[in-house]
This record gives structure tokens, C-alpha cells and sequence, in this order.
């Protein structure tokens, strides 16, 4: 007989072992799901407003705004992640300005298509041309 177990209880750690991981399996996967999500939505972020801001320096464009957002997205993620990138005119706190928009979702543990949207938004405002 082994040292320190009761007759009847052979096997019980195993059981034990299957009762615990049904628990933290689900918690650790939750855990890893919500910080690469994290991680998607303030690189999105960033490169949102670099983008807008990119678009906003004198001399650039809309375009110009939209390849630099593209350019951030493929050097920190997948550019599997992202739908669509838009870059436009707007008025930004009353002045003119630019605003780019990226839109992206996020599946289960970054491996599907589907899964949590994601929307974010930057704003920058243009520079006006010196004579």
C-alpha cells in the first residue's frame, strides 16, 4: 500500500485535477480573450490618431493618413483584424481637422473572424500653411 493514502482513494487527485481545471480553464482563456482585445483596441487606437494626425500635417492628404494607419496596423498586428480604415475632413473642436476611423473584430483568442467589434476613433487638427 502507498504511504499516506487510504484504501479507496487511489485515483481521487485525478478527479480532483478535472474538477479544478473545468474551473480554470474557461477563467484563464476569459483572462488571455479580455488582454488581447485590450491590446487590438489601444493599438487600433494609436494608430487611429497617428493616422489622423499624419493626415492633418500640411501638405498631406486623406490617402496619405490612411496608408500610415495601415503601415502602424501591419507593424504591431495582422491587418486580418481590420475591416475598414476611413480618414476624413472634419471639423475637430470647431476647427478643420481630420478624423480617421478603424473598425475591427476580434475572435476567440485572435484565431476566428467573429467575435468582438471593435471601433476607434482619432482626431487631429490640420495645420494651416504659413506664407
Amino acid at each position: 500500500m502507498l504511504r499516506g493514502t487510504r484504501p479507496g482513494e487511489r485515483g481521487a487527485a485525478v478527479v480532483d485535477f478535472v474538477l479544478v481545471l473545468l474551473v480554470l480553464l474557461p477563467l484563464v482563456i476569459g483572462i488571455l480573450q479580455l488582454a488581447l482585445v485590450l491590446h487590438v483596441r489601444n493599438t487600433l487606437a494609436s494608430a487611429a490618431a497617428e493616422g489622423a494626425r499624419h493626415a492633418a500635417v500640411a501638405g498631406s492628404s486623406a490617402l496619405a493618413g490612411q496608408a500610415k494607419v495601415h503601415e502602424l496596423v501591419d507593424g504591431a498586428l495582422s491587418r486580418d483584424f481590420v475591416h475598414t480604415v476611413t480618414v476624413r475632413p472634419a471639423l475637430v473642436g470647431g476647427a478643420p481637422g481630420y478624423v480617421a476611423v478603424v473598425e475591427a473584430d476580434v475572435g476567440l483568442l485572435g484565431l476566428g473572424h467573429t467575435g468582438v467589434p471593435i471601433r476607434v476613433t482619432g482626431h487631429a487638427v490640420a495645420e494651416v500653411p504659413t506664407p
